[in-house]
């Protein structure tokens, strides 16, 4: 029997959701195969000025996540090569693949630039996903019911009646 080792993450922002200071909030989730692994929600330290900005920073987020992740399978043997990040900010992946500094992005602190380098290091590249299909999307906002219920089920969640 084969095993799926196959690592993936999703990453989503609510920009400047915070009503009080205006932070975004970022959601993430991991899975390995089908199972998701770790997920979570995190108020972004930094108000981001744009929501490509607030994105790129929730996958910042999720990729420190994915490269502990691969190590460990690592430690077991299993090497899992580049591993994806799924978005649904078209900048965001833009920003994640061109290392040259534009007046749009120069506000992005340093710090989170730690994606581009593993971007180019060739361990973690960013992928579109369509809003529908990202599972982060539930961990950032309140949803209408029909939304959470389907997100809920689709990332493995699934509660009580």
């Amino acid at each position: 029997m084969e095993c799926h080792f196959d690592l993936i993450g999703y990453s989503d922002a609510d920009y400047a959701g915070c009503s009080v200071d205006r932070k975004s909030t970022s959601g993430v989730a991991t899975f390995v195969g089908p199972c998701i692994i770790t997920w979570g929600s995190k108020k972004q330290n930094s108000v981001a000025l744009s929501t490509a900005e607030a994105e790129y920073i929730a996958a910042g987020l999720v990729c420190t996540q994915l490269l502990w992740l691969k190590q460990q399978l690592r430690d077991y043997g299993v090497d899992v090569g580049c591993i994806p990040i799924l978005c649904d900010n078209t900048s965001a992946i833009i920003i994640s693949k061109n290392p040259a500094q534009h007046s749009r992005t120069k506000h992005i602190e340093i710090r989170h630039h730690f994606i581009r380098d593993q971007v180019e290091k060739g361990n973690i590249r960013l992928e579109f996903c369509s809003t529908e299909k990202q599972w982060a999307d539930i961990l950032t906002k309140p949803l209408a019911r029909e939304r959470f219920e389907t997100l809920r089920l689709e990332i493995g969640l699934i509660g009580g009646t």
